[in-house]
């Protein structure tokens, strides 16, 4: 049996993808290696969101290449799609797959395969052209225009407690900075009955909570006609099914409106947790960037979910140096962020993706002078994350246990997006607990007292297991 060995790279969706991937390889009959080193095929599942996760892939490539040469190697994903002949023509690159192709990752190991032992026969292989006219690499590069087809797969959870169903792919937006719809193509969803049949079999495996994904998930509908979105997606969930948690993946400014606030505001089943990209929070940088949005109208979806739901988690991306960005526009930002609620931010530096608007702008911003706005930014976000941490200290929060341990104890993961370590306990993973917190510590809670719940449903009695009292 031919073994494989699998390599996520990005975000939720495309770990979403990389599960999907390794259901496929695993019923093509291939089996898991126990590492790049001693495996047949390593497939790696690539984002290009920026330069360092391009460079990160190469990187990865060049080690399993040195480490294991006899190892044939197949890139898929975002950075496949977007730079095909960049790829093939790095040693060891047996096979470059772009999004376009990724559903068939597993007939096209096949083949390469029954390819591979005809090259053992004495049976010359083939070279594919790829590129300009006159370049050549022995990789086979299969990839295409993005099609109107919603490829979806099963949910393989892959040992995680919480599984993600991604539900939309693509995105008709066109953000000056993003090369994602290039290499995601248009947006399109998946039926709403097909989704609510995935979230009934994983209810049936015994998941507490999923978690809703896609690259721009409040679009989810929008291509398959009137009275279809994704308030209604969510609505049928919490009406058909049974799960216990549902949360929501990354969703954009516009797509967070009050119907959206209110129906996470009365129903237990949601987790508190809301992330809504911001990306800058000057008015004229957002208008360089095409985001179709103000910051007032950003800062009134905030203000909203904080003023319905106290204690909800609230995260945001934040892009600092892009191109044209001044002392004024970012001091404008810090002021912004500072003015807001939020209880995490992911902070990250203009990357210029090729093919985008952004990328050919000439007033590129130095790259130290990005890192030192980063750490001002940082700044703002670790007092704003301690004070939330340390308002949750004699509470009592709704979690899932993680496969993850903390000085003996089961680490959980709250409604409201915040990890905590549970006294120490026999306690498995996937278990709601109601855990009441005694004290918050470089950023992790620590319960003081659990109890496993074996109800969330709204009317109904919650069965309760007493776990462990520090």
């Amino acid at each position: 049996m031919a073994t494989f060995e699998l390599h996520n790279f990005g975000c939720r969706a495309s770990q979403a993808d990389g599960a999907a991937l390794k259901s496929q390889l695993l019923q093509a009959g291939l089996g898991e290696g126990g590492g790049a080193d001693n495996t047949d095929v390593a497939v790696l599942n690539t984002c290009t969101v920026t330069a360092a996760a391009d460079a990160e892939v190469r990187q990865v490539i060049r080690r399993i290449h040195r480490q294991n040469p006899q190892c044939r190697i197949l890139v898929t994903g975002c950075y496949a799609q977007r730079a095909p002949e960049e790829i093939a023509r790095l040693e060891g690159v047996s096979w470059v797959v772009g999004n376009s192709h990724k559903h068939l990752v597993a007939d096209l190991l096949r083949e390469g395969m029954e390819e591979a032992r005809c090259q053992r026969s004495g049976v010359a292989p083939g070279l594919v052209q790829i590129g300009e006219v006159g370049s050549q690499t022995s990789a086979e590069v299969r990839v295409a225009e993005i099609g109107a087809e919603f490829h979806f797969a099963p949910v393989f959870p892959d040992d995680r407690t919480r599984p993600t169903l991604k539900v939309q792919d693509g995105c008709n937006a066109r953000c000056s900075f993003c090369i994602i719809p290039a290499v995601r193509g248009r947006s399109r969803s998946l039926p709403p009955a097909e989704a609510i049949q995935e979230v009934q079999r994983l209810e049936r495996q015994g998941y507490k909570e999923i978690v809703l994904s896609g690259i721009n998930l409040g679009s989810y509908g929008r291509d398959m006609g009137r009275g279809i979105d994704f308030l209604g997606l969510l609505e049928r969930i919490l009406s058909e099914t049974s799960i216990p948690r549902v949360r929501i993946s990354s969703t954009e400014p516009m797509d967070v409106g009050p119907p959206l606030i209110r129906l996470m505001a009365s129903d237990v089943r949601l987790a508190q947790h809301f992330h809504v990209p911001l990306q800058s929070g000057c008015d004229r940088i957002l208008r360089r960037m095409n985001r179709r949005y103000w910051a007032a109208q950003y800062a009134e979806r905030i203000l909203a979910i904080r003023e319905q739901i106290p204690q909800c988690g609230i995260g945001a991306d934040v892009m600092v140096g892009f191109p044209g960005e001044t002392d004024a526009d970012h001091a404008a930002s810090v002021k912004f962020i500072q003015s807001l609620p939020f209880t995490y931010l992911h902070i990250f530096p203009f990357s210029a993706r090729p093919g985008t608007s952004a990328a050919a702008e000439r007033d590129q911003v130095n790259g130290q002078l990005s890192r030192r706005r980063s750490q001002e930014i940082r700044a703002v976000i670790r007092s704003k994350r301690q004070a939330f941490l340390a308002a949750q200290v004699g509470r009592t929060l709704s979690a899932l246990t993680l496969d993850e341990t903390q000085e003996g104890g089961r680490v959980a993961l709250s409604s409201n997006y915040l990890k905590i370590a549970l006294p120490a306990s026999p306690i498995v993973p996937n278990t709601l607990v109601d855990v009441r917190v005694g004290r918050a510590h470089e950023g992790l809670l620590y319960g003081c007292e659990a109890f496993a719940v074996q109800s969330l449903h709204e009317g109904s009695s919650f069965e309760s297991l007493h776990i462990g009292r520090a």
